[in-house]
């Protein structure tokens, strides 16, 4: 159970510094396959390849990690 407890204490970090991060650089680059709509003054942007490229990344590091 205290693992557990460690892991969220550090995926809580991590998501602050992220958080952090996008509001200080709002105009970090976007790969292709995101995608962004601006129509009528209404804004969306949804990050599909970024969340698959991140998860990748993350997949790849926990794995390499935990052996």
């Amino acid at each position: 159970m205290e693992n557990i407890s460690k892991l969220f204490s550090l995926l809580g970090l991590v998501f602050l510094v992220l958080g952090l991060i996008f509001n200080i650089m709002p105009k970090l680059p976007k790969i292709p396959g995101d995608l962004y709509i601006d129509k009528f003054g209404f804004k969306i942007y949804i990050p599909f390849a970024s969340a698959i490229v991140i998860s990748v990344i993350l997949t790849l590091l926990f794995n390499f990690f935990r052996k």
